[in-house]
């Protein structure tokens, strides 16, 4: 279920232009909810219905707003102190632009990198290989094709692509023919950069990750392609020029 779809009694849908103070998610070993915040939890699942449920709730910092930031399914919404409002948006200083609600949400769904199923993906190694992503693309994605442009022309990159299929009722299909070719990044690689498809798998070739990766996108909260996957375990919903690919690896190091 996705806790943001719920039909609502009532919904704040604007939030006033004002400055807000830092509000960096708590870290890890933050301490456990004030009796207050338990309380505003229990009114938010109650008030929600149909099984909802929230993750973690902390007050914000945000001078003459008091909001209660919650995390539930994946998702970051504010409410009020009485749980009467649910605000779904994103909490944005007018002044500096920054995004209090993408910090938050690039901390809420961080992973471990290294828990990936890298056996299941292909492998593309360029140069030295020390600038490590995973990409979960799905063969009919527009916008995976121009990333996989972009990496092709960077070197010392490491890909692992996992083929995660949402878009198109073959796009299993496809990833079926490029896993039981003998040579899968050449298979990828020539379908993305080059519209040349393989010939149709095998009847030999029985098993492939497909439902594998499947079942780990949607657990990863995976919505749309390409999504990446940082060595830090942070992620970038969305297509992203070298420059940005760049400026991300430089701030890891």
């Amino acid at each position: 279920m996705n806790i943001v779809k719920i039909a609502l009694s009532s919904l704040l849908v604007a939030v006033a232009a004002v400055a807000f103070a830092d509000n960096s998610p708590a870290p890890a070993g933050a301490p456990a909810m004030t009796p207050e915040e338990a309380n505003i939890k229990q009114l938010v699942e109650q008030r929600l219905g149909q099984g909802a449920k929230v993750d973690a709730i902390h007050k914000t910092s945000f001078p003459g707003l008091p909001l209660y930031e919650i995390h539930a399914d994946g998702e970051v919404m504010y409410t009020d102190a009485t749980a009467k409002y649910l605000v779904v948006g994103h909490v944005v200083d007018l002044e500096t632009h920054k995004d209090y609600t993408n910090a938050s949400l690039a901390q809420l769904n961080k992973i471990n990198f290294n828990d990936l199923p890298f056996d299941s993906a292909i492998k593309m190694v360029k140069g030295d290989g020390k600038r490590v992503i995973a990409v979960f693309e799905d063969p009919n994605c527009g916008y995976c094709k121009r990333l996989r442009h972009e990496l092709a022309e960077m070197d010392n990159v490491t890909v692992y692509t996992f083929m995660y299929n949402i878009l198109a009722a073959d796009s299993s299909t496809k990833s079926k023919n490029v896993w039981c070719t003998p040579n899968r990044l050449k298979a990828w690689d020539d379908w993305m950069l080059n519209g040349k498809m393989p010939a149709n798998a095998p009847a030999s070739c029985t098993s492939t990750p497909n439902e594998q990766i499947s079942a780990l996108g949607q657990k990863l909260h995976i919505t749309g392609t390409p999504t990446i996957f940082y060595a830090d375990g942070t992620r970038t919903p969305g297509f992203v020029e070298r420059a940005g690919l760049e400026e991300k690896w430089a701030s890891l190091q």
